[in-house]
């Protein structure tokens, strides 16, 4: 083998070898973290708590198998995050704009509590005092 041939199989290993952190960056540092900025400037969190906690958590988890050289992992991590982002900045956005329709959708927004729904049947059950009995197993 020629060292033009040697030279050419380890340059083609190299740029083969290099994908992964490439993708890495391209999905994770140039296409979830700019997405999730946008989408923490359109309140996400208080409108679309679902879909920002999913886009940060993936997000973190893309960078921690980065971290340890899974960059196949990273970059699905990377892609999921995107995903969530774009829709919870879509969602924040819709649910912004008509607050009323949102409180309905999402329940209190303003850290209320929401109560609990009394049951009929509570009258009805009798109570029992004292322990259960107890069954003889022989």
């Amino acid at each position: 083998m020629s060292a033009r041939g040697w030279l050419a199989g380890l340059a083609v290993v190299f740029a083969t070898a290099a994908c992964g952190p490439i993708e890495y960056v391209n999905h994770t540092t140039l296409g979830a973290t700019p997405k999730l900025d946008a989408a923490r400037a359109a309140d996400a969190e208080k409108w679309s708590p679902y879909w920002w906690t999913r886009a940060v958590q993936y997000l973190h988890k893309s960078k921690e198998e980065a971290a340890y050289a899974h960059f196949q992992a990273a970059n699905r991590f990377g892609e999921l995050s995107e995903e969530a982002a774009d829709k919870a900045r879509e969602e924040a956005l819709r649910r912004a704009a008509d607050p009323a329709a949102a409180a309905k959708e999402m329940g209190p927004i303003d850290g209320g509590t929401i109560e609990a729904p009394k049951r009929d049947d509570d009258k009805a059950a009798p109570k029992q005092k004292g322990l259960a009995p107890v069954e003889d197993g022989s």
